[in-house]
């Protein structure tokens, strides 16, 4: 059984929450998901964190993110119950 869990707004693929700007980018076919990630990254939109939320492990976009300056990490999605998605942590290095 597979569980799907989101805080987010219907049909809306941003929102804020205490953890930062949250993108939901599940079920964009690649390379959609890092174009969409990067958009934000590169448009000074994020101030805080990014978390980004995907249907896999983004292998690819991690690279890119280092190039920028964001470190990034996987944490538990909806408390660790949810098995459709993959969340990952972007935040720019503090020095």
């Amino acid at each position: 059984m597979k569980v799907h869990c989101s805080d987010r707004p219907e049909a809306s693929r941003l929102w804020w929450s205490e953890e930062g700007l949250h993108i939901d980018v599940r079920g964009l076919e690649p390379p959609e998901p890092m174009i969409a990630i990067l958009g934000l990254i590169d448009g000074d939109e994020v101030e805080g964190a990014l978390i980004a939320h995907l249907d896999r492990e983004p292998i690819f976009l991690y690279p890119e993110l280092d190039d920028r300056g964001f470190s990034h990490e996987i944490v538990p999605a909806c408390g660790g119950d949810c098995t459709d998605e993959v969340k990952v942590r972007i935040a720019r290095w503090t020095r």
